[in-house]
């Protein structure tokens, strides 16, 4: 029986030749990261806990502080006082301030067909380069972080087939709102999306970050593009290359697959209170906005920002 790309990956990493859905496997992860929001409890835990164990690889661990910059309160400088020592008493890669941790960790350090654990719901970003990223708790990262290893339970696949080219005025996050407002924000939980279809050839990685991003607001464990010339460019205009290549077997099984015509994408807004409430961004015209954000995990990449900047 053939497996999709996750599985395939997946099976890497636990050095198998084969693994299915619902299987749990004990996995050797490639990389990890963690941000401000949780990674002082994670050196908690380290140093009271395991009284300061040891890391199983250093090289593979990334600290990023973005989500409190600069700090709102001496609390919060403490914390970040304690990844800033933590990261250079054990030599683990570290920013601050350079931006947001899924951006950093794309341009960096992502690379095609490895398996990544970030404490951060977003990880799954990491997809747009054919890679399997997936959002854990800080004690899952602990562990991973001290052995180098970590069991995962195999999610089942959903694959959506992407046709057609988006029109003028019409961007990823519409598309993404789009496919949510259909499935629903519970649509895929514990499952894979996995993006294919000749529409992929009209997105950009940016755009394909934008996809496996919003993933986990359908409750996606992950989500996943196959590799292709446009990510094999953009990695190598960074001076990196693939692990792995992989792409589903034809015979791969999927717990459901959908067609979106991407043609007959129209602008939309996820309403309060819920993302998948979904509506055409025409339903809200005139209704005054007193506040906005550019700039997140989903929309702080230079052409969206460049977009913004035309008005």
């Amino acid at each position: 029986m053939g497996m999709t790309i996750a599985e395939k990956i997946i099976a890497s990493s636990a050095g198998v030749k084969e693994v299915k859905a619902g299987e749990i496997h004990t996995v050797t992860l490639d990389r990890m990261m963690s941000n401000d929001g949780t990674t002082h409890l994670t050196i908690d835990m380290y140093n009271e806990k395991l009284k300061k164990p040891s890391i199983a690889d250093n090289k593979k661990i990334v600290f990023v502080i973005d989500h409190n910059v600069p700090p709102d309160s001496p609390k919060t400088a403490s914390t970040h006082k304690k990844m800033r020592d933590f990261a250079k008493e054990n030599k683990i890669d570290f920013w601050e301030g350079k931006g947001v941790c899924h951006q950093i960790m794309m341009e960096n350090y992502v690379c095609s067909g490895e398996l990544i654990f970030g404490a951060d719901s977003h990880t799954c970003t990491y997809g747009a380069l054919g890679a399997f990223g997936t959002g854990v708790g800080c004690t899952d990262f602990l562990y991973g972080m001290v052995t180098g290893t970590s069991w995962l339970l195999v999610p089942e696949t959903v694959k959506f087939n992407l046709v057609g080219k988006l029109k003028n005025g019409v961007y990823p996050r519409d598309l993404m709102l789009h496919i949510i407002g259909k499935i629903g924000a519970n649509g895929v939980n514990y499952q894979v999306m996995e993006f294919a279809g000749e529409g992929v050839k009209n997105l950009s990685v940016n755009d394909r970050m934008v996809l496996c991003n919003l993933a986990v607001e359908a409750g996606a464990k992950s989500a996943i593009f196959q590799v292709d010339e446009i990510a094999q460019k953009w990695l190598e205009d960074r001076g990196r290359k693939a692990k792995h290549i992989f792409e589903s077997d034809k015979d791969a099984v999927y717990f459901k697959e959908y067609t979106f015509n991407l043609n007959e994408i129209e602008p939309v807004v996820a309403e309060p209170d819920f993302v998948d409430n979904v509506v055409p961004a025409k339903h809200v015209l005139g209704i005054k906005i007193d506040e906005a954000f550019v700039g997140s995990c989903n929309n702080g990449r230079i052409d969206e920002l460049r977009v913004v900047a035309k008005f």
